[in-house]
């Protein structure tokens, strides 16, 4: 049996990389690129895509060098304990704006942040997917994955609610310009991701030892896709990350454009992360009792499609709602609704990547544990990078347009059609989410494993 110190110690991963890094690059990112670094609408939309599309390739590689990891740390944990530093100072580097003037500024800014967001999606990679495959290792008991399971992703969301509300409080306490609090903030963050990161993997236990295939083969990957419980695990999890990447990025536009800024009530101030901090702690609460909705339910697959059929309904909901900062509270109240669908089935996704795992060991014979939970990490980034990308992209067509001053190095944002931008961003997180909602339900009710 697993102690409560280990499985704390396992949620700290997720607290790092889900709570602190991918929240702020699925929502501070987009706004960040275009409003604060100074990047066009269409440029930051080919950076999110290509750079996470780098992963497609990364990822499936990094998931077979950490199967053929040995050392005195185990197979998956080496990965955390000497990658936690390099993650949180990369993470660091990319909210950073340096002050480039000049007629070569546009460029230079151009190339610092592709190197940096590429590095930054490879040290995700080498520490996430590993991480990750530690679920498929730690047990063979299938209710303690589930708890696993719950552990990481309340110990995401509990994070993410932390990181996104304390946000505007904390570039209010640093001051100065924007760039100059993102940079400060990054820091600080990474740090913290970094230490995360590191306790992780010093506090988890491999306790069970991979059947290896020490060579090399490209038959692994042939196998992956023979693996029906694979392919539509898979497909679930990108529409997974479509639903979340839709919601994320557009929340900064929604509270910018639609609702006219941040909103105060009381003392406290509503922009962009706080908003989605409701849905983080909706998340993290319903995170929680998913092991117990599951075993309600019946099994891990209906449990997913009810969790479908939520996230699909308060979506569209949401879509008819004033567009007006006076039912800021209604808003909030709707939102929250939808996370508590993906609170239900953010545990329950990684709990059923364990089960193709030990399905496919079963069928093939060897452990390729890490190669299908790498598929999991690239699904996320995958849907990430579409989603992230298309928002730019149709936001630059719908009437937003960002530029940079190449004399003083500023950010300008100008809007030539305002009904439409506003239209397409409540579109973006309303009614883009709920078709990919739908199709996710439908792809969990033909998903074969009926655990």
């Amino acid at each position: 049996m697993a102690s409560l110190k280990e499985k704390i110690g396992y949620a700290l991963g997720d607290a790092a990389s889900g709570g602190i890094t991918w929240k702020i690059m699925s929502i501070a990112f987009p706004l960040y690129f275009t409003n604060v670094f100074g990047l066009t609408f269409a440029d930051a939309a080919a950076l999110m895509l290509i750079a996470r599309l780098f992963d497609v390739v990364t990822d499936p590689i990094m998931g077979s060098l950490a199967d053929r990891t040995q050392s005195r740390f185990g197979t998956y944990r080496p990965w955390l304990i000497f990658g936690a530093v390099p993650f949180g100072l990369i993470f660091a580097l990319l909210l950073y704006t340096p002050e480039i003037t000049g007629e070569n500024a546009y460029l230079l800014k151009r190339i610092y942040v592709y190197l940096f967001y590429l590095l930054m999606m490879v040290m995700y990679t080498a520490v996430n997917v590993p991480y990750g495959s530690l679920l498929g290792v730690m047990t063979e008991d299938d209710n303690e994955k589930n708890q696993f399971s719950a552990f990481r992703m309340v110990g995401a969301y509990a994070m993410g609610f932390i990181t996104l509300l304390s946000f505007p409080y904390l570039q209010k306490m640093v001051g100065g310009s924007e760039q100059h609090q993102y940079a400060v903030l990054g820091a600080g963050f990474g740090i913290l991701a970094a230490a995360m990161t590191l306790a992780c993997g010093l506090l988890t236990k491999e306790r069970i030892k991979p059947k290896r295939a020490e060579k090399f083969s490209f038959k692994q990957y042939g196998d992956l896709f023979r693996n029906k419980p694979w392919v539509y695990m898979t497909l679930t999890a990108i529409c997974t990350n479509f639903f979340n990447g839709f919601r994320y990025a557009a929340a900064g536009y929604m509270i910018t454009y639609c609702l006219g800024g941040d909103i105060t009530v009381g003392r406290l101030i509503i922009n962009y992360t706080v908003f989605m901090a409701f849905g983080e702690v909706t998340c993290m609460i319903f995170g929680a009792i998913s092991p117990a909705f599951t075993k309600w339910v019946g099994s891990k697959r209906k449990a997913f499609i009810w969790s479908a059929v939520i996230c699909a309904l308060t979506s569209v909901l949401y879509f008819f709602l004033p567009m007006d900062a006076h039912y800021i509270w209604l808003l909030v109240g709707v939102s929250m609704l939808t996370s508590v669908g993906a609170g239900l089935y953010s545990p329950l996704l990684w709990s059923m990547y364990a089960d193709v795992a030990d399905y496919a060991t079963e069928k093939n014979g060897t452990s390729s544990t890490g190669l299908i939970f790498s598929s999991g990490t690239m699904a996320q980034k995958l849907g990430g990078a579409i989603s992230g990308s298309l928002i730019a992209l149709l936001l630059g067509i719908a009437g937003l347009v960002s530029s940079t001053d190449m004399t003083t190095g500023e950010t300008i944002v100008t809007i030539t059609n305002e009904e439409s931008v506003k239209t397409m961003v409540w579109a973006l997180f309303s009614l883009f989410p709920a078709v990919i909602a739908a199709i996710m339900g439908l792809l969990a009710w033909a998903y074969p494993i009926k655990k």
